[in-house]
Order: structure tokens, then sequence, then C-alpha cells
């Protein structure tokens, strides 16, 4: 799978895997480790694990009030045509979440690129503090997909330091979640997956002064 390196710890009926991550101090790559549950109809919940590359480039230091960007270049990806021996029809309804930063006030993002996605592009939306990147697919078993780059505009509050990190902190509370249907031997189903961030990192780190 091209540098995504997934490490599947058990048997998903139902699921393949949307990962993405914001990640690295500038213009350096970085890998994401997720923790996912599938919940799969009649075998119940099913664990995976996953990583994901990215390139992100972000100002090691800002003026108090000052503009600066948080650039986010996720990893091209395939999703998998099987699981499981079960065939993967396709993984859709995916949404993204990352906190606003402390210290920093979000004043838009701009997506650009990507492909592979469907036919409804992908949208960003903040509210309660979170960023929200998601869009509806689907993305059918084993193709090959490249999300968005994502350009998130900020402004640098008066001192201390701006840290970038996904949410989610447990299955109840993902960062991370979407839908797989897959051909199984009793007939299409669907898995939500929730995903967290496992363990969670900081990704970036920018110094107001």
């Amino acid at each position: 799978m091209k540098a995504l390196h997934f490490s599947w710890l058990a048997a998903l009926t139902a699921a393949a895997v949307l990962p993405i991550a914001l990640a690295a101090p500038a213009s350096a790559a970085t890998t994401i480790a997720f923790d996912c549950q599938a919940n799969a109809p009649i075998v119940g919940p099913q664990q995976v694990s996953l990583n994901q590359d990215a390139d992100v480039t972000a100002p090691a230091t800002v003026a108090p009030g000052g503009a600066f960007d948080v650039v986010i270049d996720p990893a091209p990806n395939t999703v998998p045509s099987q699981v499981s021996g079960n065939t993967v029809k396709n993984i859709n309804t995916f949404a993204l979440k990352f906190p606003i930063p402390a210290n920093s006030t979000y004043v838009g993002a701009d997506l650009t690129g990507g492909s592979g996605l469907g036919s409804t592009a992908p949208t960003i939306a903040v509210a309660n503090g979170v960023a929200t990147l998601s869009f509806p697919g689907p993305i059918a078993g084993g193709a090959t997909f490249e999300l968005p780059t994502v350009t998130a505009h900020l402004t640098a509050g008066q001192s201390g330091t701006i840290e970038t990190k996904l949410s989610g902190t447990s299955y109840s509370d993902p960062g991370l979640t979407f839908k797989a249907v897959a051909g199984t031997i009793i007939g299409d189903i669907t898995a939500p997956t929730a995903c967290f961030p496992n363990p969670s990192p900081v990704f970036t780190t920018t110094t107001i002064g």
C-alpha cells in the first residue's frame, strides 16, 4: 500500500480504512498511528491499527497577533480490495476533526488538489473550536485516492506556543469517522468506524514572540 504501512490487528469483515493526519514541523514528513474500531454487524466491534504519512509545513515562530499558515499534505492511499477474504465495495461518509490550537484564532482554510474522492468535493467547517474536513465519497474498494492539501490560516495570540494535533481520545470520542461497505457470505454489510490517534503527538509547535 505504498508507504502507508497498514497493520490489521483483527479480522475486519466490513471495513476499509481512511487514514489522514495533520503532521510534523516545517516541511517534514511524519506518520500518525490510528487506533480504529469498526462496528461490524453480526461479528461485533473489530479493532484495526493503521498508519498514515503526511507532509506538513508550519513556521517555527510568529509575531504576537501575526498571521501564519499550517499546510497539511496527506500522502496518496489505496483502499484495500479485500479484507479478511471479504470484498470491499466502498468506503464513504468521512469526517476528520482537529481542534483549533490554543493561543490562536482560526481565520479560514483552503483545500487544493486531491483525487479519487467521489463526485462531491471535500469541505471544511469549524464549530465549537473544532475544524472538520468531510466528504461523502464513496471510494471504491481497490481504488487509489489522495486527500486534498489543507492550508489553514491562523492568527497568533499574544504569547505562548501554538501546537497542532488531531482530535480524538477514544472510540467514543473519535477524531476520524467513516463507513465501510463489504460483501460477505451474508450479503453486503456496513461498518461504521471510529478512530483516534494513539499515541496522540503534537505535530507542529509555533512559538509566539
